[in-house]
């Protein structure tokens, strides 16, 4: 492990021209030359999609650098900025903004890295910030830099303009939320001591869902599901290919993956998601709402459960899914296969148990011969209890920004560094403020992007919500 605080280096920095972005440049006072909020956020955000954050381009070193440099050029004091992790590779940046002490302190944080983007899949340079018909494109746009933008752009923001807060800001950013998450697991058993605060906001959960362009919705994250991947492998004393087999490895994990594909776990709701069927249903046309009310009030018919699994997106946060995701098999194209696997990836609903969970895949498969075993192990995400003090807050902002739209509590289909946070004690909340159509969420995907006037909305979002906070 390593843990290093930064120094800082008066001199001009030519990073963001190295990268391929504008240059900024580092006053011997440690002023920037943005002054303005929005070209200050721009600019952030532009040098951020530079750095290739992934795990093959050496992971995120040197953004975390960059961004604890920002931190160090706007004032903030040597102590209170250090680079952590328990790798180099994956490294994340800590830094506390010092308020009167008057309240407990409030952590939120983002990740620096993303996932893989292979040039050749996209139309345009995936590491290169680019503004195209009212969107900024780039892979890691909307996850998860535009929070990493929201966060460092407004605290330095607000250091500049003298802000004193009633409480501590905890600003956290790790390295491997889109691989091992051993950033966060870092961060929460390491320096708990750190991080310990009355709660947390987690700039990667949550969204303000829209419609044709319309906000809807302000979706808050209170729960997540758990992450779980296993590996189904069979093997077979194979032989020449022109004399088949009756049994053979590829059919036999074939059929049991068809199987799986068919079956449907238990539809079950949390605080979150009960909150959500009974509010959203405003939003759904009126058979689809009065299914959602009727399950959110424990009285759904088989009916109203097959018209919402006609939905993936509420298919989703009411069922615990299990889909295939890679093969492999064979050794020869003459000869019969000797082995065959699978790697089938769990999104496990917080009140569901992973063992029986793997008991149920386990009878599924109907094939003793398939050995099933765990790659990634579940870790518990509990949900996080819909406090007063945090929802009031982040429901004031919301209306000041989105008058009229409700403020919707909800769990995500997808895995964040929110649950090792949740299991350290600390009750954590999504609340990126990005608005996106749920049609079209490009995340981890080809040409990633995020609507200009919603990047700005939400680090606007953020600096009013500091205050409020």
């Amino acid at each position: 492990m390593f843990d290093r605080m930064i120094r800082p280096q008066w001199k001009a920095a030519c990073l963001g021209a190295a990268l391929g972005s504008a240059l900024f440049v580092l006053s011997p006072s440690g002023a920037m030359a943005e002054e303005d909020p929005k070209l200050l956020a721009r600019q952030i955000f532009a040098d951020l999609i530079a750095f290739p954050s992934t795990q093959s381009h050496g992971g995120s070193a040197e953004i975390a650098k960059y961004a604890a440099d920002r931190l160090l050029a706007a004032g903030f004091a040597e102590q209170d900025v250090q680079i952590l992790g328990p790798r180099p590779e994956v490294a994340g940046v800590l830094a506390r903004f010092r308020g009167r002490g008057e309240r407990e302190p409030v952590l939120m944080f983002a990740h620096l890295d993303v996932v893989e983007a292979l040039p050749e899949d996209w139309s345009m340079p995936p590491f290169e910030l680019i503004e195209k018909d009212g969107y900024f494109y780039g892979r890691g746009t909307s996850d998860n830099k535009t929070g990493a933008v929201a966060l460092l752009a407004n605290f330095i923001r607000l250091k500049r303009e003298g802000f004193e807060p009633s409480r501590d800001f905890i600003l956290m950013f790790t390295g491997d939320e889109e691989t091992e998450m051993n950033s966060v697991a870092y961060f929460a058993k390491e320096k708990r001591d750190a991080i310990d605060a009355e709660f947390a906001i987690n700039t990667d959960g949550g969204m303000i869902e829209t419609v044709d362009g319309k906000p809807l919705a302000f979706i808050v994250q209170a729960a997540e599901k758990v992450y779980m991947t296993m590996r189904l492998e069979v093997t077979n004393p194979g032989g020449h290919s022109s004399r088949p087999r009756a049994d053979n490895a590829i059919y036999d994990l074939a059929e049991s993956l068809l199987r799986l594909r068919s079956h449907q776990f238990p539809a079950s709701l949390n605080d979150a998601t009960r909150s959500y069927f009974s509010q959203a249903a405003q939003f759904h046309e009126s058979e689809m709402a009065a299914a959602m009310r009727a399950l959110a009030e424990d009285r759904a018919s088989e009916s109203d459960i097959a018209r919402l699994d006609s939905s993936i997106h509420l298919r989703t946060k009411m069922r615990t899914t299990c889909v295939a995701t890679q093969l492999e098999g064979g050794h020869a194209e003459n000869a019969l296969p000797q082995m065959a696997a699978a790697v089938v990836n769990c999104r496990i609903l917080p009140q569901d148990s992973p063992e029986k969970i793997l008991a149920e895949v386990r009878r599924v498969l109907a094939n003793d011969a398939i050995g099933v075993t765990i790659d990634y192990e579940a870790v518990a995400s509990p949900t996080s209890p819909l406090a007063p003090n945090v929802m009031d807050a982040v429901t004031r902002v919301a209306a000041e920004m989105y008058p009229g739209i409700p403020v919707i509590a909800d769990m995500s289909a997808g895995a964040t560094d929110g649950l090792y946070l949740r299991n350290a004690g600390i009750p954590t909340y999504g609340a990126s403020a990005l608005r996106e159509d749920t049609d079209d969420i490009r995340a981890h995907g080809r040409d990633e992007r995020v609507e200009v006037d919603a990047f700005y909305d939400s680090v606007e979002y953020w600096y009013r919500l500091l205050h409020a906070l």
